[in-house]
């Protein structure tokens, strides 16, 4: 399977980079490639008749892939606006994640972790225009992730790796069924 793996934030050090990073380097069931949004600009719907490079090729890569996983930080209870921006983006004029399987994960220096974000960003990709197939379940959250990850960026309590390969797996499954239910829909 083929995940393409969406940093939630523009910022130069994220948790949420490190933990898109961790599972890319661990999981070994799926090819997961790490993409920044640092360089799309801010949603604008009075831009020019097509969008920026940038979010066509996001949206192709999105468009190709099985999965897609996201990297929510939680800014002020809420979805990072950079996050929000691209999600805009990409369901305004083009609309990859339309029936797309998405795993959402988050991390935070906060003991609850992006518990609220993760909500809103359920909600958005769940809007008309989005239509996304959010994976129910299990919700990763790290807390306190400044403390989360050794100097090489692994995670170091074997528990939270434990519950991240457990919510990955069932991501996986959820994949295949979607692949399957898709087949039968031909």
């Amino acid at each position: 399977m083929k995940f393409v793996a969406i940093v939630g934030t523009n910022a130069k050090r994220s948790y949420n980079r490190m933990l898109l990073h961790y599972m890319q380097n661990h999981f070994d069931q799926a090819t997961i490639t790490v993409v920044d949004i640092q360089g799309i600009p801010m949603f604008n719907e009075n831009h020019p008749e097509t969008d920026p490079e940038a979010v066509v090729e996001l949206a192709a890569a999105i468009a190709e892939a099985d999965g897609v996983i996201i990297g929510c930080p939680e800014y002020n209870h809420s979805v990072p606006s950079p996050l929000k921006s691209v999600i805009e983006w990409l369901s305004y004029r083009l609309h990859p994640f339309a029936d797309k399987p998405v795993m959402i994960v988050g991390a935070s220096t906060y003991p609850q972790g992006s518990s609220r974000a993760q909500l809103h960003l359920r909600q958005i990709l769940d809007s008309p225009g989005a239509n996304a197939q959010v994976f129910p379940g299990n919700e990763f959250l790290l807390g306190q992730a400044n403390r989360a990850f050794d100097d090489e960026g692994n995670l170091k309590d074997s528990g939270t790796i434990d519950f991240l390969t457990q919510c990955f797996d069932g991501f996986l499954d959820f994949v295949a069924m979607h692949q399957q239910f898709k087949k039968g829909d031909a």
